[in-house]
C-alpha cells in the first residue's frame, strides 16, 4: 500500500492539451444559462402559479438529468483523452548498446543539386557526421535504387565505412528505380545476429509506389525503430524532383517513427543520436516511457452515454460545427489557367479546405481533366499518376524517374516511352529490352524499341567519322549497370560478357607487384569493386527466382 502512495506523487497527465476542449464545453454552458434566463423573463408578467402550468415540465430541479450526466461524461472522457499516469513501464531493453542501420538513397533523384554540393553529396556528409557521434558502435550501410545492397554489414571501424560511404554513387547501381522497400530483408540478415532491436535510418527524397505498403507491414512485426530524414527541398522547378516530404512523414507515422529535414547545422544529426541512444540504452527511471492509466475510465464513460437513449434526454451540439461550416466557404480551386505563382497562392488558401473531401490522387484526376499537369503532377501521391502528369506536361525525364518506382511492367514500359520522347535514346532501348525479356508479348514494346533504335543507327550512321577518332571502340563503356551506354551510343553490352580473371588469395600474396596493386586499387576507390558485387548479387537473385519450382506460391 505504502509504494501507491508513494507513486501519487508523480501523477501527472500524458495528454494535458485535452483540456482545451472544456473551453467549448463551458461555452456552451454559457449559452444554455442565457437561454434559461430568457425563458424566465415571464416571471414579472404572469403568476409564478399560473407559469408553473404554462411551461413544460423540465428536469433541471432533479439531480437525474442530462445536464448533470453530461458534466460526468465530459469529465471522465477528458480524464480518458488527457492519459492520467503515475507509473512507468518497465524497460524491455537489457543491453547498453545496439544496432544503427543506415538505408540510403542512391536513385537518379539523388543527383539533383537544389541542395549543394547535391542530395547525394549531402546525405553523406550527415552520415559521416552521425558517425563521428557514435564512436566504437556498430553500424552497417546499405543502398538502394531499383536493386539494394548491402555494404556494409556491422562494424564499428569507422574509417573503412567512411571509405566505403565516399565511393558510393548512382553509376554503380545495377538497376536504375527508387525501392527502398527492397532494404528491409537485408536489414533482416544483417541482424540476423543481434537480439536488441536496431535503429533504421532512411535517408531519401522519396517513395516508391508500394514502399509505405511494405514498411508499415514490415514494422507492424518489427521491434526496430525508423528514422526518416529528407534530403532536398520542395521546391517545384521544371526538371527537378522536390522533396516528397507529406509521404516521407506519413511513412514515418505508420512505421511509429520520426521525420527530420535536414538541418544547415548538426542538429539533425545530435536529434538522431539522441534518439538512437533514448531507444536502445537502459537509462534511469526518469526516461522511460509512463503507463497510462486512464483506460479503465472508458466503461463508466460508456455506460453514462447509453442515458441518451432515454426518450426526452436530448442536448444541442450542432452548434460547434458552425465555425467549420463557416470556415470551409475558402476560395475554390480555380479551374481556368492562370500564372504558377498565382495558383500556388490559390492551392494554400483552399487545399486545406479540398482534402477534407477529396485524396491527392483524386485532386490531382481533377486538375488532369481540366489540363493543368504541372499542378496535377505536385497534388499526386501515386508514383505512376505522377509521372503520367509530368508526361503530358512534356517533363519527359521528370516523368521517366517517378515511372521507374514502380516494379511492373506498365511502369517499365512508361519510363521507356518517356525516356525516348526525352531522347534518351540509349536507355530507352535498354528498358524496352528489359521489358521483352520480362514479357515478349507485351502491346507495342517490340515496335517502339524498333523505332527508337532506328534513331540510334541513324545518329551513328551520320557520326561514324567522328567516333572513330582517338581510338574510340564499340566496346568502349561508361559504367557497369543497366545503363551502361556505348562509346558510340548504340549497342550495349553486358558485364557477363567480360572476360574476369579469378585471383586467389594466394596468387596476389606471392606476387608483391601484383599485391601492392590489388591493395592500392582496394584503398583509394572501392566504386568498381562495389559496382561488380552489386551486378552480380542481382543477377544471382534473378537466376533464384527464376528457378523457383512452379508450384510454390
Amino acid at each position: 500500500m505504502l509504494p501507491e502512495l508513494t507513486a501519487v506523487q508523480y501523477f501527472h497527465f500524458l495528454r494535458p492539451e485535452w483540456a482545451l476542449l472544456l473551453i467549448p464545453w463551458i461555452a456552451m454552458m454559457l449559452i444554455k444559462n442565457k437561454q434559461r434566463a430568457h425563458r424566465n423573463m415571464f416571471g414579472g408578467i404572469i403568476a409564478p402559479h399560473l407559469l408553473e402550468h404554462l411551461r413544460l415540465r423540465r428536469f433541471d430541479t432533479r439531480w437525474f438529468n442530462p445536464r448533470n450526466f453530461s458534466l460526468a461524461f465530459i469529465i471522465l472522457t477528458l480524464l480518458v483523452l488527457m492519459g492520467p499516469t503515475w507509473r512507468q513501464q518497465p524497460s524491455p531493453l537489457n543491453q547498453d548498446e545496439a544496432a544503427l542501420v543506415i538505408l540510403l538513397d542512391t536513385s537518379a533523384s539523388m543527383q539533383q543539386e537544389d541542395i549543394q554540393p547535391s542530395r547525394l553529396q549531402r546525405a553523406k556528409q550527415k552520415i559521416s557526421d552521425l558517425l563521428a557521434l557514435r564512436p566504437d558502435k556498430k553500424t552497417a550501410l546499405v543502398v538502394y535504387s531499383g536493386s539494394a545492397h548491402t555494404v556494409l554489414s556491422l562494424t564499428a571501424d569507422q574509417d573503412i565505412l567512411n571509405q566505403y560511404l565516399a565511393s558510393i554513387a548512382p553509376a554503380i547501381m545495377p538497376r536504375t528505380g527508387k525501392f527502398p522497400e527492397y532494404t528491409l530483408p537485408l536489414v533482416d540478415e544483417i541482424l540476423r545476429q543481434t537480439s536488441a532491436p536496431a535503429t533504421l535510418v532512411l535517408l531519401t527524397d522519396g517513395l516508391g509506389a508500394d514502399s509505405d505498403k511494405a514498411f508499415e507491414d514490415y514494422f507492424t512485426t518489427s521491434p526496430h525503430q525508423l528514422f526518416v530524414v529528407g534530403v532536398g527541398t520542395e521546391t517545384e522547378e521544371s526538371g527537378l524532383a522536390p522533396l516528397e516530404r507529406a509521404s516521407l512523414e506519413k511513412l514515418a507515422a505508420q512505421t511509429g517513427g520520426d521525420y527530420l529535414s535536414l538541418t544547415i547545422d548538426d542538429r539533425d544529426v545530435r536529434h538522431l543520436n539522441r534518439g538512437i541512444d533514448s531507444h536502445y540504452v537502459v537509462v534511469d527511471d526518469s526516461a522511460l516511457p509512463w503507463l497510462d492509466s486512464g483506460y479503465v475510465l472508458v466503461f463508466p464513460a460508456m455506460a453514462l452515454f447509453l442515458m441518451w437513449f432515454r426518450r426526452g434526454w436530448t442536448l444541442t451540439w450542432a452548434w460547434i460545427l458552425l465555425p467549420v461550416i463557416l470556415s470551409g466557404t475558402g476560395h475554390p480551386v480555380m479551374a481556368q489557367e492562370e500564372p504558377s505563382a498565382a495558383i500556388e497562392k490559390k492551392s494554400s488558401a483552399g487545399n486545406w479546405f479540398t482534402a477534407l473531401w477529396l485524396t491527392d490522387d483524386q485532386q490531382g484526376r481533377l486538375l488532369m481533366q481540366f489540363e493543368r499537369y504541372p499542378e496535377a503532377a505536385t497534388r499526386f501521391s501515386d508514383p505512376m499518376w505522377k509521372g503520367m502528369a509530368y508526361y503530358y506536361a512534356e517533363e519527359f525525364m521528370l516523368a521517366a524517374e517517378y515511372f521507374s518506382r514502380r516494379d511492373s511492367d506498365d511502369a517499365l514500359f512508361d519510363e521507356a516511352n518517356a525516356r525516348a520522347q526525352g531522347r534518351d535514346y540509349v536507355r530507352a532501348v535498354n528498358r524496352y529490352d528489359r521489358l521483352l525479356a520480362r514479357a515478349p508479348d507485351f502491346p507495342g514494346a517490340a515496335s517502339n524499341r524498333d523505332r527508337v533504335q532506328a534513331i540510334i543507327d541513324e545518329i551513328n550512321r551520320l557520326s561514324e567519322s567522328q567516333q572513330q577518332e582517338a581510338g574510340d571502340t564499340a566496346e568502349g563503356k561508361e559504367r557497369v549497370g543497366d545503363d551502361m551506354i556505348p562509346a558510340q551510343g548504340a549497342d550495349e553490352m553486358s558485364w557477363q560478357q567480360t572476360e574476369i580473371k579469378q585471383l586467389t588469395a594466394e596468387d596476389i600474396l606471392q606476387d608483391s607487384a601484383t599485391s601492392d596493386m590489388w591493395l592500392r586499387s582496394v584503398q583509394q576507390d572501392p566504386s568498381n569493386f562495389l559496382a561488380i558485387k552489386f551486378a552480380m548479387q542481382l543477377q544471382n537473385r534473378e537466376s533464384a527466382s527464376h528457378n523457383l519450382p512452379q508450384d510454390m506460391p
